[in-house]
């Protein structure tokens, strides 16, 4: 009598827990956002715990005067980085060559190391007055893969450190005479995954046969950047660039046409998250700069999630409507529950921002 007391409790037990685990099992995840929050934790790691470790320039470390192996880099359209301006190298070891692809970023034989130094020039504009470097950040071929590595350079500008967990960086300078300020941020490891994550693996940005097909005065002024680096035998499976296409510049209004300068920028600026192997594919929202489906554009596209992101618009892209399409209220804010690229920037861009109206403006509705 008492087995058969304690196995109806033992099985009334079993089933609880069993509709438990079930109950539990059907909730459905929540939606990973990406946090600007610092990391506060100390890491550890054999990696390189100074810029200068690398032997990546000549000379005092702050003229970033390439050494032997590494050559500079430009491309068309930059991502915007709360108006800071970038200097770019690739180093590639002895005998290592990177490999031409018509599309997407090109692929680097192990030990190839991508160099983007971000600085501020104290006048805007003016080249020969002082500049600041604040980070200089690295992405590292390895067997297994992409490394990124941030490194901040510190007030004296003589050394960059190792720094895994960002860091808030208060910016001055001048434009047109007038002072600006920025709170300029350092992104941490998981910010720069995010950013890089193509398919859930880490993987290059910028350097396509699009946005490096121009010259470069750093290499050579009257050569093709891609037809150097072919010449220089570090550039494999290539032919010649005048047979590649352009990626237009975003701010040049002589390059293209409005919509191909629009759609430069939103390529450079979110398409690394809003793409097919990005880590907003879920949105649907694709802004590469070779899609062609105007609804994955965002024209006409009521926004997957709605709510304070959305602002309560119906549409990302409203033709010949800017104040009514979500693409212009999130880049007109710098709340960072509503502001798009959700990282990167805590500053509006403006120029990018009059770029996008005006195209959105000359849309004509198909409809």
């Amino acid at each position: 009598m008492k087995i058969g007391v304690i196995g109806i409790v033992l099985a009334c037990f079993l089933l609880c827990c069993s509709c438990s685990s079930t109950e539990e099992k059907r909730v459905a995840p929540k939606a990973r956002k990406v946090t600007t929050t610092l990391i506060k934790k100390t890491i550890t790691t054999d990696d390189p715990k100074k810029l200068s470790d690398y032997s990546f320039f000549s000379g005092e470390l702050k003229n970033l005067i390439p050494a032997e192996q590494v050559y500079p880099y430009a491309i068309n359209t930059p991502l915007f980085s709360n108006y800071a301006e970038k200097a770019r190298f690739i180093y590639l070891p002895q005998g290592k060559k990177m490999t031409f692809a018509q599309l997407g970023a090109f692929t680097f034989d192990n030990g190839a190391i991508l160099i983007k130094n971000f600085f501020y020039h104290e006048s805007e504009g003016d080249k020969d007055s002082p500049r600041r470097i604040i980070e200089t950040r690295l992405l590292i071929k390895e067997q297994e893969g992409w490394k990124p590595l941030n490194y901040v350079w510190n007030k004296a500008q003589t050394e960059a450190e190792l720094n895994y967990v960002g860091k808030n960086i208060a910016v001055d300078w001048n434009k047109d005479g007038k002072a600006k300020q920025v709170n300029y941020v350092v992104p941490n490891l998981n910010q720069c995954k995010n950013c890089h994550n193509s398919n859930n693996k880490i993987t290059p940005i910028g350097v396509t046969a699009a946005q490096l097909n121009r010259r470069y005065s750093s290499l050579q002024e009257k050569v093709n950047q891609l037809d150097f680096y072919k010449e220089a035998g570090i550039l494999s499976h290539f032919s010649k660039a005048a047979e590649y296409e352009s990626m237009p510049v975003w701010n040049d209004s002589s390059d293209t046409s409005v919509e191909n300068r629009a759609r430069a920028y939103l390529d450079a600026n979110c398409a690394h998250c809003h793409s097919a192997k990005g880590s907003a594919k879920n949105s649907g929202l694709y802004l590469n700069y070779h899609q062609k489906d105007q609804r994955k554009r965002g024209i006409l596209k009521p926004p997957i999630a709605a709510g304070k992101g959305s602002g309560d618009f119906k549409y990302d892209i409203v033709p010949g409507h800017p104040e009514e399409s979500i693409f212009i209220y999130r880049m007109s804010s710098n709340d960072p529950a509503i502001r798009m690229p959700e990282i990167g920037r805590s500053v509006v861009h403006e120029e990018g921002l009059a770029l996008l109206s005006l195209y959105i403006k000359e849309l004509q509705n198909e409809d």
